[in-house]
């Protein structure tokens, strides 16, 4: 039997994707077929960094052939470094403690919880504006006989009265005007303070005041049942809900910002305007009324309320039912029943028919 040449000096090439033995006195640059990059396992697939090929099938990946040539090499590739094992914690007691449990839910409290009221911070800013304006209510309010606060031509502010401020001398006259208010129903026109009925508009216009009394040349603006139209807002945080009042001229002395754990109740007064602001909630989580507090500024009321458990609210408010005020009763039905109807248009008296 021929041996090879250098039979007894065969070696193991350790390149990758090789493993063939070989003759190093004829190791050849063409010699080796192996794969110089290293396998990966990556989703169920198996294959080489240093090219293309992959597969799902391990004994195909073990058969991919190698993709450079090169010299055989018995040299082992360098093992991956193991991770340093630190053997002073072998005797470590790993303890486990349990997730605490979720908090339980705060029960919720009646809409009708009494509300505490607020002691807000007041801008400087505010408290200026405040001040102005009740400066320029003051010299509206002033005597009477300071004629120079009414401008001439005026009209009288009663109903039914057709007088105009011209002098000083207006200030004294008697006024004749309705103090009732106006009616229309069924056709018929009337003041509900007087039992002339007509059909005609100009004719009830023309009707004479049944009552007498001083002029009223300024209408005055203090008795807040206007109803002022404000835009307001809101944002969270994970610990807080901020509810801003768009707003300015308002009074900060006679306006109010109460809470309850579930509700928001705010008062803006507006001296100009002689009307308020007012605004009910029943807030769609709990809140923690002892840390809310707010703040009133020249051009918004902010009110920042502490969430009283953890979590995002989806809305701000439950949307509430409009009360419907019940409907005040004919004024008519309230007249003497034998009163016969008055065109005034006729100069015939009827109650002499």
């Amino acid at each position: 039997m021929t041996m090879p040449s250098g039979g007894t000096n065969l070696l193991r090439c350790y390149n990758r994707g090789c493993g063939q033995t070989y003759d190093p006195e004829s190791n050849g640059k063409d010699s080796c077929t192996f794969h110089p990059g290293a396998p990966f396992f990556h989703d169920a697939y198996k294959g080489w960094s240093c090219c293309k090929k992959k597969c799902t099938d391990f004994t195909e990946f073990l058969n991919i052939k190698g993709c450079t040539k090169s010299f055989h090499s018995n040299e082992k590739p360098p093992e991956p470094e193991k991770p340093v094992v630190d053997k002073s914690k072998a005797d470590e007691v790993i303890e486990y403690k349990a997730p605490e449990p979720t908090p339980k839910a705060l029960t919720r409290p009646s809409f009708d919880t009494p509300l505490t009221e607020l002691k807000p911070e007041i801008a400087p800013g505010l408290s200026q504006q405040a001040e102005s304006l009740q400066k320029a209510d003051d010299c509206i309010a002033q005597d009477s006989s300071v004629s120079t606060a009414i401008p001439v031509g005026t009209s009288c502010k009663n109903n039914g009265c057709k007088e105009v401020y011209e002098s000083e001398d207006s200030l004294h006259g008697t006024c004749t005007h309705h103090p009732g208010f106006p009616v229309f129903h069924e056709g018929l026109k009337f003041w509900s303070c007087c039992q002339r009925r007509t059909t005609d508009f100009n004719s009830f216009l023309e009707q004479a005041g049944c009552s007498s009394g001083s002029h009223v040349w300024i209408k005055q603006k203090h008795g807040g049942d206007q109803q002022v139209n404000c835009r307001y807002d809101w944002h969270q945080t994970a610990t807080n809900v901020v509810v801003s009042v768009f707003a300015k001229k308002y009074d900060p002395r006679l306006s109010s910002v109460s809470l309850s754990p579930v509700r928001l109740k705010v008062h803006l007064f507006f001296p100009e305007e002689g009307g308020s602001f007012n605004l009910d909630l029943e807030l769609r989580g709990i809140i923690d009324v002892a840390r809310s507090n707010a703040s009133m500024l020249p051009a918004k009321l902010e009110v920042k309320m502490r969430k009283a458990e953890p979590g995002s609210w989806s809305k701000l408010d439950f949307p509430r039912p409009v009360q419907q005020k019940a409907p005040e009763p004919e004024v008519e039905e309230k007249l003497t029943p034998s009163i016969n109807a008055v065109d005034l248009n006729d100069s015939v008296d009827l109650s002499d028919l």
